[in-house]
């Protein structure tokens, strides 16, 4: 494993970035101020994070360009096939929602052209804060659009809690406004459609689950498309163990079937190896049974308490009097989002939502 320092992801704009973003918008637009411009972004460009330098640059172009907001989208239209990087087009739309809330069709026309290039997501939240009924009802046409960037932006832009993003609180507390985009999409033939669809019902999981199970039980299941969706957005509550939404997806019945062989190697582990662990599946019915398998490891915390975390194993359809031998490892390292600490990790096997078996490892001080 190389030892070099993983680039900050902030770096995407760098001070080169910069610079090329002035030289492409002087190839525009020739009257433009690159050197104020410059002026403008670079000063204490290290202390700032990605989301932070990304906003910037958009008051940064906003300060240099026409200060007519049609013929500042103008040029931005022309700028934007010449950016050299997906992301950093994100400063496009981010201009729209700083400076466009007061045009609303001009704006709408602006953020489905731009979303091809990168995504308009975060820009379009501006506008459902402002004027919700409005722009729901442009993004519930959206989701009819030939262009599967734009139907993506009808799902993704409305997402309740969307990462990297503030919350929309209206749709949070009724998912029912966002509705119509959902079941315009619920079949789409775009896989990038489909996976946005789903992360939005997901988001919705967390504060409405009988909602979410609700819709997607009236929806064609059959459908394979959908059937997609059903499964990724009932993810965590399948990881759950809710039945209904185990039902949804075939697993609703308690799983007959026995565990045996549960091999957890190593015993003991320092942070940064890797755990593997193994266990023979064995049904025990008449009759072939669909199975969400999954397992749960029980991090050591802080305080010495311990907080599940359930990982996907297997889903599969296991005949009658089958057996199988599954199996899985992973490393045992730290995250941003976890830190792990010494002492006892309980490991359960969970099969339809219900622990069927248990192991454990220690991990101990590095």
């Amino acid at each position: 494993m190389s030892t070099d320092a993983v680039p900050a992801l902030k770096n995407i704009f760098d001070k080169a970035r910069f610079r090329h973003i002035a030289a492409e918008v002087v190839a525009v637009y020739p009257r433009f101020d690159s050197k104020q411009f410059l002026a403008l972004a670079l000063p204490g460009l290290d202390d700032l994070s990605l989301m932070q330098r990304l906003r910037r640059t958009s008051e940064c172009l906003h300060a240099t360009l026409p200060a007519n907001y049609k013929q500042a989208l103008a040029i931005l239209r022309k700028l934007a096939p010449r950016i050299n990087s997906g992301f950093v087009t994100l400063v496009l739309p981010d201009f729209v929602g700083l400076y466009g809330r007061d045009d609303f069709d001009t704006s709408m026309e602006a953020l489905k052209f731009f979303t091809a290039f990168g995504s308009s997501e975060f820009a379009i939240r501006e506008f459902i804060r402002q004027d919700p009924e409005r722009t729901l009802a442009m993004m519930k046409a959206w989701a009819k659009d030939e262009s599967e960037h734009v139907r993506r932006l009808a799902s993704e832009g409305s997402r309740p809690r969307l990462p990297w993003s503030f919350r929309l609180d209206a749709l949070m507390a009724d998912p029912d406004l966002a509705a119509p985009i959902l079941d315009a999409l619920r079949a789409d033939s775009s896989l990038y459609v489909r996976k946005s669809v789903a992360n939005h019902l997901n988001d919705i999981t967390k504060l409405h689950p009988d909602w979410v199970l609700g819709r997607l039980k009236s929806w064609p299941l059959e459908n394979p498309h959908t059937a997609w969706i059903a499964r990724h957005a009932l993810r965590t509550l399948i990881k759950q163990g809710n039945r209904q939404a185990l039902g949804v997806i075939g697993a609703g019945k308690k799983a007959a079937v026995g565990i045996t062989g549960l091999s957890i190697i190593p015993k003991k582990l320092t942070l940064g190896e890797r755990m593997a662990l193994s266990f023979t599946l064995q049904s025990t019915s008449r009759q072939s049974q669909r199975l969400v398998v999954d397992y749960a490891v029980h991090y050591v915390k802080k305080s010495g308490s311990s907080s599940a975390k359930v990982f996907k194993l297997k889903e599969l359809t296991l005949a009658a009097g089958e057996s199988v031998r599954l199996s899985r490892s992973q490393i045992v390292r730290d995250f941003t989002t976890r830190v792990h600490h010494a002492g006892r990790h309980a490991v359960d096997i969970m099969v339809n939502g219900e622990c069927l078996a248990s192991g454990h490892f220690d991990l101990a001080k590095a």
